[in-house]
């Protein structure tokens, strides 16, 4: 359906609700998880801020592609080099600059990731509109066994949460607008949460954050592209890893060798969960000439880059690793500003994958 008007300021932080998602890998049709509303009829276009599953017409897909096409001519070598020499630099003037304040926190994920707090019952169908009412009701669930929660402590033995029984990594942790609603929701008292970036001002914020608890914890700057940094985990002890819109930032070269060393720290039946951009949402295609990299990667005007992936190249990437397939989606989403009359479509993709168990190190 073609847009009224194209917009062109959206960005992931922006809008993470109301998620439907379809397999168009494997045929496995569609799978609703927060919503399901659909558009019928483009006279209603304007009636909500979103519209689940759309599905673009050949006119659209072929216009994305040429726009991709037009904008492809990467910047010279020496400045796609100081790009990456100073990507932590960049990303922290980008947390200097905005906080807390650019992100909202991810209260979604326990419904598409419902193994970051798997012994909670949480009421998802509560879950269709993200809004401040909805964080408050989230944190205060469990509210009395948090508080016993506050005096136990995994951080005595050889590593932190060394005795811990369910153990979560988030990689690019930014201010923790995931591991803070993990925090909040997760009541298991053998939880220990890792979260790491190479953003030293990102780790500072969520250290310094009041809902920042040591005993439950472990905040921690680290490059996971740098082969020679350790991780402050043995291989083979976490049961989870997060990358949510992080792995997209990283130099294409790097990405695989960052994946591998990663799934070698999930225990056999551990998940990688993943979520970022997919290739020709709005966010690649407002991109103008002189800032791609190389092909599907670019630079924003802040220095930061981002990279839009397809559904093969996360499979081909993520089974490399030794890791089995449990969900790879494109999420394909309309969202809508009624007052300025714009539309906005939006491309991710949502993976699950597990380490085998029978697998060895």
């Amino acid at each position: 359906m073609a847009a009224p008007h194209a917009a062109v300021g959206v960005e992931e932080g922006s809008s993470e609700t109301s998620l439907i998602l379809s397999d168009s890998t494997t045929g496995e049709g569609k799978r609703p998880q927060f919503g399901t509303r659909f558009l019928t009829d483009p006279r209603q276009l304007f009636q909500h801020n979103a519209w689940d599953n759309v599905e673009w017409t050949e006119e659209q897909e072929a216009s994305a592609k040429r726009k991709v096409s037009e904008n492809n001519q990467p910047l010279p070598p020496e400045k796609q080099e100081e790009y990456d020499n100073q990507a932590n630099e960049f990303w922290n003037v980008f947390y200097t600059i905005h906080e807390n304040r650019f992100f909202k926190d991810r209260h979604w994920l326990f419904t598409e990731f419902p193994e970051l707090a798997p012994q909670c019952n949480l009421n998802h169908e509560s879950q269709l509109e993200v809004s401040d009412s909805d964080h408050s009701r989230l944190e205060s669930l469990d509210h009395e066994p948090r508080k016993e929660l506050l005096t136990l402590s995994h951080t005595d033995g050889d590593f932190p949460g060394s005795s811990a029984t369910y153990r979560i990594l988030e990689v690019g942790c930014g201010v923790g607008n995931t591991v803070f609603p993990i925090l909040k929701t997760n009541n298991d008292p053998g939880l220990f949460v890792y979260c790491c970036d190479f953003s030293s001002t990102a780790v500072e914020l969520v250290k310094t954050n009041p809902e920042y608890d040591p005993g439950r914890c472990f905040a921690f700057v680290h490059d996971s592209s740098d082969m020679e940094a350790n991780y402050p985990v043995p291989k083979g002890t976490l049961d989870v890893i997060v990358l949510i819109f992080v792995l997209s930032a990283f130099h294409p070269n790097k990405m695989q060798e960052t994946i591998s060393r990663l799934a070698q720290l999930l225990k056999p039946g551990g998940v990688m969960l993943f979520r970022d951009y997919g290739r020709y949402d709005m966010a690649q295609l407002r991109f103008k000439k002189g800032r791609c990299l190389s092909e599907n990667f670019y630079v924003r005007g802040d220095g930061t880059r981002v990279y839009f992936f397809t559904q093969d190249e996360l499979h081909e990437m993520l089974t490399e690793a030794g890791l089995e397939k449990m969900q790879n989606l494109v999420d394909r989403r309309l969202q809508v500003n009624r007052g300025k009359q714009l539309t906005m479509y939006r491309v991710w993709i949502q993976c699950k994958y597990r380490r085998a168990v029978a697998q060895p190190l």
